[in-house]
């Protein structure tokens, strides 16, 4: 049985898209056969990272690492994220000479910048050091991955990323299903937001649009407090997951996605999985993952789109989104593991 260990500074308790995909990953290369071990931060103390507390950063040093890494002697080496655990990790490797994978899931250096006027050619620099060490780089968005070759990436491999029909599925669709969990007067059209809520997901990009209907986030972040304050009109349930999340999907009219940064936007296949069709602006992500599909609306204004997405036919959406399989993706992602010896057969 072939061991792949997957190094992750992202990991519960977060709720994103990173940890999701990576979840989902493993339940199906277990399945397939292969033993599938994680290092993430539950096996370190940590701290929370500065201006985002959600995140926690792992204290720990080289040779527990390398100590971790011997006792599960892994055939292939992954390396998901560039915090703590991915540097330390990438250490290792490059000091034994062992090929290893890593995967560009968030772009870290616009968020930083929204959050402070730190050059984006200084942090793409480090990026770009850190995944250049790789045999593959592995990116879900093509819009991204042509932008990282443009900065210099030059070992980049496209994946697409999945989504679980079976949770994310239009039967799920309940009738009252937000009177019944808020205890409102729910207004009709209901616009969805699922997410962080901060900064850089760009939010009140959706929260100030001025919709006929009703407006409901679910997710938590740093800029939560803030925000239930200054939009009395939205109503904000906090994080949700499973079957119940899969509820708010289905039962929602529209999923607004405000996004301008995100490399993909896994959030946008689990509404169109549901049968809730997207608005959103016309930049990566939503680009790469609606396009022309007919499933969403893709606009500069993005009330416009919103309004026009309500009308979409919700069987087109569940149609477009059955195409992304999760096995699809873990097949991609096996194929660009640097096995030992370069042997990836069980």
């Amino acid at each position: 049985m072939k061991t792949i260990l997957i190094v992750t500074d992202a990991w519960y308790p977060q709720i994103n898209g990173v940890v999701r995909t990576l979840e989902k990953l493993a339940q199906i290369m277990r399945e397939q056969g292969y033993r599938v071990e994680f290092l993430e931060p539950s096996s370190f103390l940590t701290i929370p990272m500065p201006t985002y507390k959600e995140i926690r950063l792992s204290l720990t040093i080289p040779s527990a690492i390398r100590n971790k890494i011997n006792s599960i002697a892994p055939d292939a080496i992954h390396i998901a994220t560039e915090g703590p655990l991915g540097a330390m990790a990438r250490h290792y490797c490059k000091k034994r000479n062992i090929a290893f994978s890593t995967s560009f899931h968030t772009q870290y250096p616009e968020y930083l910048r929204a959050r402070a006027p730190v050059p984006l050619r200084w942090t793409y620099a480090y990026f770009r050091r850190f995944h250049s060490a790789a045999k593959y780089c592995l990116v879900s968005s093509k819009t991204v991955a042509n932008r990282l070759k443009d900065r210099g990436f030059e070992n980049i491999v496209d994946w697409s990323l999945g989504v679980d029909l079976d949770i994310f599925n239009p039967s799920h669709r309940v009738d009252n299903f937000f009177e019944d969990r808020v205890k409102n007067n729910i207004a009709r059209p209901v616009y969805l937001y699922v997410g962080r809520v901060a900064v850089e997901k760009n939010i009140e990009a959706f929260l100030s649009l001025n919709l006929d209907g009703t407006k409901i986030v679910v997710g938590s972040g740093p800029a939560l407090e803030e925000l239930q304050k200054k939009y009395k009109d939205v109503i904000f349930v906090g994080s949700k997951k499973g079957e119940e999340l899969s509820q708010y999907y289905a039962s929602a009219d529209c999923f607004v996605f405000p996004s301008r940064t995100d490399t993909f936007g896994l959030v946008l296949l689990e509404a169109m999985a549901s049968g809730t069709p997207v608005a959103a602006y016309p930049v990566q992500g939503p680009l790469d993952v609606v396009a022309d599909s007919g499933a969403g609306i893709l606009d500069e204004n993005l009330q416009k789109a919103a309004i026009k997405a309500v009308n979409i036919e919700r069987k087109i959406c569940r149609k477009y989104a059955s195409k992304f399989t999760w096995q699809a993706s873990a097949d991609i992602f096996l194929a660009n593991l640097p096995f030992k010896k370069d042997d990836s057969t069980l």
